[in-house]
């Protein structure tokens, strides 16, 4: 076990996040609600934690407000601990104006922080991505064959590599090359990634983003050695390799980039498969995330069918299938929910705020009675009143209306959004 004195970590808090709009259009991509209870900046951090790397630094800048204060509620170590995840906001000085221009420069503008604690070895790490990884067998790899960087990587198919950084590497597993989202010509940079690969036809090795440095190399690169170039897998890996030793550590479990709204709505429905890639229920790989005094989940009248539920929700509805029901959601009698995903509520109403908003005409929040609802996500504090449907599907052109959004045939309603009674999509 590697020391933890000799380790810290640093998580990008993401950039605008367009692709994932509406979700990010009040917060930043690693605050996004995932699985119904967590963010998906508590991802990178639990990995971390396993990984017994217990100081972090999580860098934000856009829509940061709900990020911090997520983080800022939930990571508490002991006073008698050197544990902290803190956060590093885009701030300007008299010696630099501008706000973060990529990944590279944003750790670039914060290593003066970042500097002033002991390590010799630093993890850069995506906010944004839906994995379990034991970074200790990555540091021992980095470790043994002396490399002066280590990039994870993971096999994928012909048809994912166009959307990822594809490397070649020799037979120690160095990088030689690197081609970023290559269009055509493919077929000479397939590697050998092993024989359960090859099998299912994963024999690209993509960049997963998430990076090893040595102290003093991390410092030279971005200060000496390319002081102008802002991203790292645009500009400083390419440019490194052939310069430094640059080793590929292949990762060969479930990984997911959420990065679009069709990958963000898969990952989270395939929890509620039997056996889902992604393993909430692993003692050794816990997902952190704030702990809230909140009631278990009432559920009166309704047949779920592979339905993950969270804490403090309360359904009456006819039946849910295939659906992930967030933290305090509310969901009428009558209703169907298939595919969805309901992000679920920050506070409860009281039966007289309920009973005020119905005089106005104002649904109460959550899901209301006898909705048809399919292939959506329900942003936080929604309010769907009664008869509404929602009928997601390949047959709807994506579009940006006031209420919701359609991505790829999927319906995003707006965070805090109000579908009157009757309302049809």
């Amino acid at each position: 076990m590697i020391s933890s004195k000799s380790v810290m970590a640093v998580i990008l808090g993401g950039g605008a996040g367009t692709r994932l709009y509406p979700l990010t259009a009040s917060r930043s991509k690693p605050a996004v609600p995932i699985a119904g209870k967590y963010r998906l900046v508590d991802i990178p951090i639990s990995n971390c934690i396993n990984s017994n790397i217990n100081r972090m630094f999580v860098l934000t800048q856009y829509n940061s407000a709900s990020l911090n204060k997520h983080i800022k509620n939930t990571y508490h170590f002991s006073a008698f601990s050197t544990a902290f995840v803190d956060i590093l906001a885009a701030e300007q000085t008299p010696d630099n104006a501008m706000w973060y221009q990529g990944t590279a420069d944003a750790v670039r503008q914060s290593l003066r922080h970042i500097y002033n604690f002991e390590f010799e070895y630093l993890f850069i790490l995506s906010g944004d991505q839906l994995y379990q990884m034991d970074f200790n067998e990555m540091l021992e790899e980095h470790i043994k064959s002396e490399a002066d960087i280590t990039i994870a990587t993971i096999p994928v198919v012909a048809k994912e590599a166009s959307e990822f950084g594809i490397l070649k590497t020799d037979e120690n597993n160095f990088i030689t090359s690197f081609i970023e989202k290559p269009k055509k010509g493919l077929e000479e940079w397939a590697s050998d990634t092993g024989e359960e690969m090859s099998r299912a036809g994963k024999v690209y090795l993509a960049s997963m983003g998430i990076y090893l440095f040595n102290r003093k190399m991390l410092q030279q690169i971005l200060l000496e050695d390319f002081p102008q170039d802002t991203d790292f897998g645009k500009e400083i890996m390419p440019k490194s390799i052939g310069k430094f030793q640059i080793k590929s550590y292949q990762y060969d479990g479930y990984w997911e980039d959420i990065g679009h709204i069709s990958s963000f709505f898969e990952a989270n429905l395939a929890l509620t498969q039997e056996l889902p890639p992604f393993n909430l229920f692993d003692n050794t790989n816990i997902i952190y995330s704030r702990a809230r005094m909140l009631p278990p989940a009432k559920i009166s009248g309704t047949t779920l069918e592979k339905t993950v539920l969270a804490d403090g929700s309360i359904v009456n509805a006819s039946r849910i299938e295939n659906s992930v029901i967030g933290i305090r959601a509310r969901v009428g009698h009558g209703t169907t929910l298939v595919n969805t995903y309901i992000m679920g509520n920050d506070y409860y109403e009281t039966l007289e705020q309920m009973e005020a908003n119905i005089q106005k005409g104002i649904p109460k929040i959550g899901i209301g009675e006898r909705c048809y609802i399919r292939q959506a996500i329900i942003d936080k504090n929604s309010r769907i009143g009664n008869d509404v449907r929602i009928n997601g599907g390949i047959h709807l052109p994506d579009t940006d209306h006031a209420l919701y959004t359609v991505k790829d045939g999927i319906v995003v309603v707006k965070k805090g959004a109000v579908l009157p009674d009757g309302f049809v999509i």
